[in-house]
């Protein structure tokens, strides 16, 4: 009897566990079919930025290859989505040039941003006798020669999303906004105070743009085909006048 009592409390406990892993895989398929079903109805996208200007108050490099920089930026950040809001906390910038930070990094307050809104920031970089790599500094000499200089400008933080009352956790967020700033050709900017110079950064941007293709109304076509006519008009009496006259052989006299 006893032998007969172990193997019946195997064979329960055999369809105990294939119960519980059973329950496991259907928990984890309505999971993922919710999750399916939020995302095909959400459609969510990520945030887009776009650097707006520079204004340029100091950019000096000294040796032994120390650089002094001073400019404020302007970031614009748009949210692209119908139904997710976005938080922006703990954000921070700062410039780099060729992977090598050039700037203290500047928070920027937290904030809110509501679906198919727009912010934007305008932060201070800046950075006193930053020391630099000696090759970096060969490189900015010969971009200041040229007459521009990229940087990179640069935003890290954590986002969180919102879909109604619901706030997901706590995501990273890497920016990176190439800037071709012409330090050696003030024209192309516009003075700020004395000393200082404001860019237009956003003309840089590779932004496709397609051509309009018109579409000719009736009275264009008309004089179109009567423009084709007046060219064919000309051939048509050069040909003319290029045929030999025919000869009409002579009348013989009738008989009286």
């Amino acid at each position: 009897m006893s032998v007969k009592n172990c193997g019946h409390h195997k064979d329960k406990k055999k369809i105990l566990l294939k119960r519980i892993f059973a329950g496991v895989l259907i928990f984890v398929f309505v999971v993922l079919l919710i999750v399916l079903i939020i995302w095909a109805v959400l459609k969510p996208s990520k945030p887009s930025f776009i650097l707006q200007d520079a204004t340029l108050y100091n950019f000096n490099l000294t040796s032994p290859a120390q650089l002094t920089s001073i400019f404020q930026v302007t970031v614009q950040s748009k949210n692209p989505n119908d139904n997710i809001g976005i938080y922006y906390d703990k954000l921070i910038s700062y410039a780099t040039y060729h992977d090598q930070q050039i700037s203290l990094p500047t928070s920027i307050p937290s904030t809110y941003q509501d679906t198919r809104g727009m912010n934007i920031w305008s932060p201070f970089l800046q950075g006193q006798s930053v020391p630099i790599a000696p090759y970096i500094g060969a490189q900015i000499n010969n971009e200041l020669e040229m007459g521009s200089v990229q940087l990179i400008i640069k935003l890290d933080g954590r986002v969180r999303f919102r879909v109604g009352s619901f706030i997901s956790g706590s995501y990273r967020i890497h920016v990176n906004c190439p800037a071709v700033i012409p330090m050696n050709n003030p024209g192309t900017g516009i003075m700020v105070g004395r000393t200082a110079i404001k860019y237009q950064l956003i003309q840089g941007r590779t932004m496709s743009q397609k051509r309009k293709i018109r579409i000719p109304t009736m009275t264009r076509m008309v004089q179109m085909m009567d423009q084709m006519q007046l060219m064919t008009q000309p051939q048509r009496q050069s040909k003319r006048q290029q045929q030999p006259p025919q000869l009409r052989p002579p009348r013989l006299p009738g008989r009286l």
